[in-house]
Formats: C-alpha cells, structure tokens, sequence
C-alpha cells in the first residue's frame, strides 16, 4: 500500500507555496471573515467531541484557530513559516517535530489546498495521529460556485490558487491510510464576492444550505478515524485443553496461529 501511495507523490502538486502574510491578508477582508466565521460554525459541534489530551490544529496560518472549545486539555498550533507578528512555534507541517501515534485529535484548515505537497502533509499527520485518533479536515470544494469562480478567473489570487481538492479524490486517499470516514458536510453557500450586499444574506444563505444539506457547498470537512486493526490468538488444542485444565473459561480455537481481521 505505501508503494501506491509513493506513486501518487507529485500527481496534486501544481500548487505554489502561498505566504503566510498573503493569507493573513485575505483572512482580514470581508470574505476572508466572513468565510471564516461560517466554517467555524459548521464544525464547532463536532470539535466540541474531539477528546483526548492532545489536539493539533495544521493550516497555513495559526490566526484563524478553531480548536479553542476543544475539551481537550493541550492545543498545539505552529506556524508553518516565520513572519513579523507570528507568535506560535514555527514548525514545517511536512514533517512535524512529533512522536508517532502521540496525538488525540488533528483539525487540517485548508492546509491540504494551500501545501507543498498535500500526499506528504496527509502521511505526515497521519503518522503522529494515534490509532483509533479522530481527524477532521476542512477544504475548499471545487463542485461550488467558488470552484467555478476559480475556473473563471484568468488571474489567480487567494484563495483561488489553492488546489481545491475534490471530496471524492481525499476520500479515495484516506482509505489508503486506513482512516475511515464518519461524518461529512458542507459550509459557505453564498456567492465568493466580497460585495456588502451578499455578505449581508450569507447567513440565510447558510441555513437554507444547511438546511437542504446541499453538497455544493464553497467549503467543506470531513471527519475521519484512524483505524485499529484488531489481532486475534488463537491456541493449539493441546494448549486449549491446559487453560481449561487451569480453570479457564475463555474460548479457544484450535490452531496455533494469528489471525487478522
């Protein structure tokens, strides 16, 4: 599997890198706020669950943080980049100064759409995610009127020039990670443009999506779980026969092997 995996490594890396203060620059318009703010509430419920001791939040800038009502008792954040005015460990995000299996619950916020390499970033937390650890990723969709905007516009700007990977292409790629998706859903149902007049009805526009549960959506998150693998002995009938003899009651198949489910 980790052979097929390295094969898709640069087939999704048209992407350029995107600096930290050109994001943070977005973020501060109307757009950027108000898409902010209705993501945030689209996943506010389901990182309200993340529990566990130690959450990661990755994107390309820790000013937007969505992890701040998780119950979880430590929140790391880093910076993918030193800039003026970053107050957060910096840390390359493709290859995280963490242990394996050492994290409870990651949150990526669009980092995937805006990465070096989003194979290489999505390996890498999956690594540091423990198992039966939940991830929630949240992206921008190409199957939206922000997808289509992006097709149109000759002169890509953000957030038009980041990937937009599709749910279907991330979802083919978390099962090569064995994690399994529970939960999936759309936010950002307004038309892209930065116009007063339409950021005044993007509320109501979010609830009639939310509402009819439409998957065209600009944004959405996907909920995931590293999977376990479960390992079954299973004893000889001689050695069946010693535990019973013991005062077992446990039940014992015959042969000497391990199974795996």
């Amino acid at each position: 599997m980790q052979k097929y995996i390295k094969k898709l490594k640069g087939a999704d890396n048209k992407g350029k890198a995107i600096s930290c203060a050109s994001i943070s620059d977005w973020y501060r318009s109307p757009l950027g706020r108000k898409a902010f703010e209705l993501e945030k509430s689209s996943v506010e419920s389901i990182i309200s669950r993340l529990f566990g001791y130690h959450i990661l939040q990755v994107g390309l800038n820790g000013h937007q943080e969505l992890i701040g009502d998780s119950p979880a008792g430590h929140k790391i954040i880093f910076a993918p980049k030193w800039y003026p005015g970053v107050g957060k460990t910096v840390a390359n995000c493709e290859s995280l100064p963490l242990s394996n299996d050492s994290i409870d619950s990651i949150v990526l916020y669009h980092a995937l759409d805006f990465t070096n390499d989003s194979h290489e970033l999505l390996r890498e937390v999956t690594r540091v995610l423990r198992p039966g650890g939940q991830m929630l990723i949240i992206g921008f969709n190409p199957v939206s009127f922000w997808g289509l905007w992006r097709l149109l516009k000759r002169k890509k700007s953000l957030p038009w020039e980041g990937r937009f990977l599709s749910m279907n292409r991330l979802n083919d790629w978390l099962k090569l990670l064995s994690l399994q998706t529970t939960a999936s859903g759309t936010s950002l149902h307004f038309l892209p443009f930065g116009i007063s007049r339409i950021l005044n009805h993007a509320d109501r526009f979010e609830k009639l999506g939310q509402k009819l549960k439409s998957p065209f959506g600009g944004s959405y998150y996907i909920q995931c779980v590293k999977q376990v693998i479960p390992i079954t002995p299973i004893v000889s009938l001689s050695r069946r026969r010693q535990i019973r003899a013991a005062g077992s009651s446990i039940p014992i198949t015959e042969n000497a092997k391990i199974k795996h489910y």
